[in-house]
């Protein structure tokens, strides 16, 4: 009996679905013009014939239903292949394509088929690029319009799923597969400035979720939202795509990790299910709704405007092929494989057959694959299923089997639902840098503001100046101008007066001769009176003149005497100024006896230093020829060279000199002298620090002091070996507290050492250098600043000197660093080989951090490959049998015991490590 299976009538196929979209959605939001009001939630789109049948949809608003969108199916046909060519030549294929009429005929027999309809009919002869354009394109569209989106491809094994879906076309660019060509698709529509392409590649094998990218990362959990019940993997490798090339890189690496067998069915079947997840973040231009407003508010409301973001998912997934074990011939751990991927598939099965009937319950939690594929049948997703068939009568059981599959998936239907929200955060940021860029301005303004006033008051206070200094030449002229008037108005008056008097007595004189009269009559008088009447009047004037002159005369003496309490005024400052002046003079002198005090005192010292310094050499080389074990009567002896003859104090009598002089002189007098100009002295003086630092009880203070950058410095500033060698062993000192050692790394002390490093040749130097970084690698807090500042590339730049004393140090680092770590810096970084290669040297001291060293880098499974190359695993064994140390040799036991690889080479080597 026949199965017929409706399409809709709708076409599916070369991007039509796209274009509608965009026209639509344009001409929904602009015939409005209202304010959109969606914030963080899916905009809706109305139902449309074209919606139902898997096509496009208008945007609308006002809830979070979504719109129906049917699963759609194409069914691919693959050529015969070799084998078949030769076993079935006598046979007609099972299968009968009618691609323009999009039915499939399965002969049942010579007399009976069976016609099935789907989306899409793909003859063996459809390209690849074909089977993208009507399979996949229309959902990586939606996806750039943020939808989510599913490409599932089904099939029994070897009918070529992988061919379809993850084909790179490194030969022939022509056999891409639909994973290569979506990329291609969304790298050419988005932009990378304002849009992200991010992608992680999965495998579910055994029921586990494992990460193609990342094989140490085997069991991922999936996480459901109790809210909405999306599914998500927060512990897979998230990579972002910014061109095709890092693409394709990541998908070769992925398939070189999946699991595959070889069966009768396929030589290289896949063993498991891939999963392609890209996640497409895209940032949209605002509507036009949102920007309707007022003139006077447009400015604010526009960048006050959150940007809008679309999400859309795409998932691509492979699913492994569905076999009948009498036919694939699957044996061993094979078959449980088979069982695992026939399971999961029954279990897809089943939720789609649920789906299909409107089942009130739908088994998604019988598998991790339904769980994973949640959106994508009943979901949210648009989802595309292209089921592949092969031709061979011989497989027409599993053919009718996998048809029937896409028939019930044609049935489901999604609520199809676009991803679009407010981009807040980049609100945020584009506000924060409006902000500081008003503060700037802001700023700026301000500062050019008091800029200005203190303009205008240095030209307001030179232009009173000035004011002030023509005032005072101006009047001085006047106050001239009027003596000298005053002067000649006073000759001339006299002048005049004494003409007067003359011609008054000439004139009386004449008349009286003249007359013969008596001017001593009152007749007379009178007539004299009238006649020198007008020279009284002149007279008069002259007196008034006068008086104008002496009352000007008055002000301007009044004008000179403030001008001269002006002077006397400056004349007290100037003289109050010669006392701060003598002041001034008084403090300086008795600096100068200061400083000759302060120079008598470093003369003192630098003696005191000189002989502590040649006592302190003298007694280290005395307790190097006694060793460590000599009794405490030989240290009294050697004791008692150390007392000095300048520092006398009887209650520290029992104190060695360097504690003394720590005490009596003082740290800061100590540490002054580091930066003294004689080489001499700083070199006795950073011996006597490097001893006062290898007491934990002073490490403190001389930290505390500037001790710290005072040795940093002297690694800097100086060139002397010596010097750099006491330095380096003094900051090995205080590298043995923690907290130094977060202080010598801020402060740059592993660039210091590296330098040094890099530059010395002494043995010793060496030495010192290495122990300061070796007590730095221990603290796992600042490992990665230690590798990215050249620290292990010094320490085993080392390695050249060859010496025992250094080798060791380098040892003892490269153990407190891997200790610390999980997977192996230290191994990329090239260390493996040279450990490797001193594993067995006869110094006992570079042995034993050797073995330690190798024992912490097996701990993490994540090195065990690399040691297995480089021959580390074989000296483990040797460690965990040989081992002079307990501790050790059951350290290297357990961690060989514990590793999977160790047991898996070690079993495939037939060694036994009991």
């Amino acid at each position: 009996m026949s199965t017929t299976s409706g399409t809709g009538g709708v076409s599916y196929r070369n991007g039509t679905q796209r274009s509608s979209l965009r026209t639509q959605s344009s001409a929904s939001t602009s015939s409005g013009g209202q304010k959109a009001s969606v914030k963080s939630k899916s905009v809706l789109r109305k139902s449309s014939p074209a919606a139902l049948g898997g096509g496009s949809s208008k945007s609308g608003g006002g809830g979070d239903a979504g719109v129906p969108g049917r699963v759609r199916v194409a069914v691919r046909l693959r050529p015969r292949n070799g084998e078949e060519l030769i076993a079935d030549a006598d046979f007609a294929d099972c299968v009968e394509l009618q691609p323009e009429l999009k039915r499939l005929k399965l002969r049942k027999n010579n007399w009976d088929t069976d016609t099935f309809e789907f989306d899409e009919v793909l003859t063996e002869y459809a390209s690849q690029k074909r089977v993208y354009e009507v399979v996949a394109k229309p959902v990586v569209e939606g996806v750039l319009d943020g939808y989510n989106g599913t490409i599932m491809a089904y099939g029994q094994t070897g009918t070529g799923k992988t061919y379809t879906l993850g084909q790179l076309g490194e030969e022939d660019v022509a056999d891409r597969g639909i994973m290569v060509r979506a990329m291609e698709d969304i790298l050419a529509e988005v932009s990378l400035e304002t849009d992200s392409i991010s992608v992680s590649y999965l495998q579910l094998y055994m029921e586990t979720v494992q990460d193609l990218l990342d094989p140490s990362n085997d069991n991922i959990a999936i996480v459901e939202d109790p809210k909405n019940g999306d599914v998500s993997l927060p512990g897979a490798t998230l990579v972002e795509i910014r061109d095709q090339q890092s693409f394709l890189e990541l998908l070769q690496l992925g398939e070189a990790h999946r699991f595959a067998a070889n069966t009768k069915l396929n030589t290289e079947s896949s063993r498991s299910h891939a999963i392609l997840m890209v996640n497409v973040r895209r940032s949209m231009k605002t509507r036009d709704g949102l920007s309707s407003e007022s003139n006077g508010n447009s400015h604010m409301t526009k960048s006050l405007k959150p940007p809008v973001v679309r999400k859309g998912k795409l998932v691509v997934v492979d699913l492994a092929g569905s076999e009948r074990i009498n036919k694939s011939g699957s044996e061993g751990h094979t078959l449980e494989e088979a069982k695992s991927i026939n399971l999961s598939l029954s279990a897809l099965g089943k939720c789609i057959n649920a789906l299909a009937e409107n089942s009130s319950h739908v088994p998604f939690r019988d598998s991790k694959l339904t769980r994973l594929l949640r959106d994508s049948f009943g979901g949210t997703a648009r989802t595309s299923l292209v089921i592949t068939i092969g031709p061979s009568p011989r497989h027409r059981g599993e053919t009718t089997s996998t048809i029937m599959f896409g028939q019930r998936a044609m049935k489901v239907e999604n609520m199809v639902k676009i991803k679009e929200e407010f981009d807040y955060k980049s609100l945020s940021r584009r506000l924060e840098v409006q902000l500081d860029n008003l503060i700037e301005e802001n700023e700026r303004q301000q500062k050019a503001f008091v800029d200005e006033i203190e303009r205008i008051t240095v030209e307001a206070h030179n232009q009173i100046s000035e004011a002030e200094k023509r005032y005072a030449n101006a009047l001085e002229d006047e106050k001239l101008r009027y003596q000298n008037d005053y002067m000649e108005s006073i000759k001339k008056l006299e002048e005049n007066w004494s003409k007067n008097q003359k011609k008054l007595a000439a004139e009386r004189l004449a008349l009286g001769e003249k007359n013969g009269l008596d001017i001593t009559s009152n007749g007379n008088v009178t007539s004299l009176v009238r006649s020198i009447a007008p020279a009284l009047e002149e007279v008069s004037e002259l007196k008034k003149l006068l008086q104008k002159e002496a009352q000007s005369k008055m002000a301007a003496e009044e004008e000179v005497n403030r001008l001269k309490h002006q002077l006397n005024e400056f004349k007290k400052v100037e003289a109050s100024g010669n006392s701060e002046i003598m002041r001034l003079h008084k403090m300086l002198e008795n600096e100068t006896q200061q400083k000759e005090k302060l120079e008598g005192e470093i003369a003192t010292l630098h003696s005191q230093l000189l002989q502590l310094s040649l006592t302190a050499d003298e007694t280290r080389r005395n307790l190097e020829q006694h060793g460590s074990e000599k009794t405490s009567g030989a240290r009294d002896s050697l004791m008692s060279q150390l007392r000095l003859p300048q520092i006398q104090d009887p209650g520290n009598a029992e104190k060695p000199p360097v504690a003394r002089l720590f005490e009596q002189v003082g740290l800061q007098k100590i540490l002054s002298l580091l930066e003294a100009e004689d080489a001499d002295v700083r070199i006795h003086a950073v011996k006597v620090v490097a001893n006062l630092a290898a007491e934990e009880a002073n490490q403190q203070q001389i930290v505390e002091a500037g001790g710290l950058t005072s040795l940093l410095m002297l690694l800097k500033n100086t060139e002397d070996e010596t010097i750099h060698r006491v330095a380096a062993g003094a900051i090995a000192n205080l590298a043995m507290n923690e907290t130094n050692q977060e202080l010598i790394m801020d402060q740059g002390g592993i660039g210091l050492l590296s330098s040094t490093a890099a530059n010395a040749e002494d043995p010793q130097t060496l030495r010192m250098v290495a122990g300061a970084i070796a007590n730095l690698c221990g603290n796992d807090k600042l490992q990665t600043k230690l590798r990215s500042e050249g620290g292990i590339a010094a320490l085993l730049g080392m390695v050249r000197c060859g010496h025992p004393d250094v080798l060791a140090q380098v040892a003892r680092g490269i153990a407190n660093f891997a200790k610390c770590e999980g997977k192996s810096l230290l191994i990329e970084d090239g260390a493996l080989s040279w450990i490797v290669q001193n594993a067995k040297t006869e110094t006992a001291a570079i042995r034993r951090h050797i073995e330690l060293a190798l024992c912490h880098l097996a701990q993490h499974e994540g090195n065990a490959k690399e040691m297995v190359k480089e021959g580390a695993m074989w000296e483990l064994v040797r460690i965990s049998r040989d081992c002079s140390r307990e501790d050790i040799r059951s350290l290297a036991h357990r961690t060989l015991t514990s590793s999977p690889t160790f047991l898996t080479e070690l079993r495939r080597l037939r060694v036994d490590i009991r």
